[in-house]
């Protein structure tokens, strides 16, 4: 008898062996493989076979090849174990998950499917969920109001890239798997916030435009250009004025906790200031009316001046009715009597410009 069978007769014959469990993760080698199920070596725990559904995709598998299964079943009627290669292989993921949790580990993925909630994703073969509010501001799908159906069309137009994530919530014992790729980019983007101040230029491009403003990827931190720094116009809508995809030079003007408030305005001379200088207090100036509002009218002087007639302002009659007055567009004589520059404002009277 060989000093291998002896062996082998003295392991069976004593404790060392310890008995086949369901959810025992054990190593064997690759005795057979058929079309429909490859047979396992299990040495002194004598053989198992795995299916081929209980076989990750696209793996390929030799004859002594060494690999790690898990025990679905420890005895079959037939003798042998019931093995899964895939349970296997998450049991094993579960644990490195966890240590990448530990660790706030960086990893790379790539998304496999999308949902209107978010990306899902497969990693260490568990399946996990990058939801939405977890992108970060380059891949953040800004769309108008809350279309879903154009959320899902960007997210899908993320499916197959890398995206870089850490592991934001793992448990194995309620099946949960979350990723953030705003917490992966968390330490590049407070680097890059601590670069920056107001006053600074920046160049980024559009991601969004919204019915109140733009929003602006700077280089992986979001930024928002509001309605009011558009243009140093009236912008009735900031889609006339920037579109999804463009690239622009804005100014800061504020920087909060993750997000940058931008100017476009700013980067040119605001023309107000000048055109002004054309009007002096006292004057009788012609104006168009642009808006009636139950406290007054507003006026254009010129291109980039507008002034305000107040109601107490436009006759002696306390109970006038502005849209008795007025008419859109309609153009008419007033007198200057205040200009406040720093505040930008003009005051009007129509009772006094005769």
């Amino acid at each position: 008898m060989s000093k291998t069978s002896i062996t082998m007769d003295e392991l069976l014959q004593g404790d060392e062996v310890k008995q086949l469990e369901a959810g025992d993760v054990i190593e064997g080698v690759v005795s057979s493989v058929k079309k429909h199920e490859v047979w396992i070596d299990l040495g002194a725990r004598g053989v198992g076979v795995v299916m081929r559904r209980e076989i990750s995709h696209g793996q390929q598998l030799e004859v002594n090849q060494p690999v790690t299964v898990s025990v679905i079943d420890p005895e079959l009627d037939e003798g042998h174990a019931l093995l899964s290669m895939k349970r296997a292989a998450k049991d094993r993921g579960w644990d490195e998950l966890k240590r990448m949790f530990d660790a706030q580990e960086i990893v790379e993925v790539m998304p496999y499917d999308a949902n209107r909630g978010g990306l899902l994703v497969e990693l260490e073969s568990v399946r996990g969920f990058l939801p939405v509010s977890q992108l970060a501001a380059g891949h953040y799908p800004r769309v108008s109001g809350a279309d879903k159906d154009e959320i899902l069309q960007k997210l899908n137009a993320l499916v197959g890239k890398p995206i870089r994530v850490r592991v934001l919530d793992v448990s194995r014992k309620d099946n949960k798997l979350i990723f953030s790729e705003k917490e992966a980019v968390k330490d590049d983007m407070q680097a890059r916030f601590a670069e920056l101040k107001v006053g600074d230029v920046v160049e980024g491009v559009v991601t969004g435009v919204i019915d109140f403003g733009a929003f602006v990827n700077v280089q992986g931190i979001e930024g928002l250009i509001h309605i009011s720094e558009i243009s140093w116009e009236r912008v009735e809508d900031p889609r006339d004025y920037v579109k999804v995809g463009e690239m622009v030079k804005a100014k800061i003007i504020a920087i909060d906790k993750d997000r940058l408030s931008l100017s476009l305005k700013q980067m040119s001379e605001d023309p107000w200031l000048k055109e002004v200088k054309a009007f002096a207090k006292g004057d009788v100036v012609e104006g168009k009316i642009t808006r009636i509002t139950p406290f007054g009218a507003f006026v254009q002087l010129s291109p980039s001046v507008e002034a305000l007639v107040h109601v107490s302002e436009m006759s002696d009659d306390d109970t006038v009715d502005p849209q008795q007055i007025f008419k859109l567009n309609e153009k008419k004589q007033f007198k200057v009597l205040d200009i406040d520059t720093e505040a930008r404002k003009i005051a009007l009277s129509l009772k006094n410009a005769k």
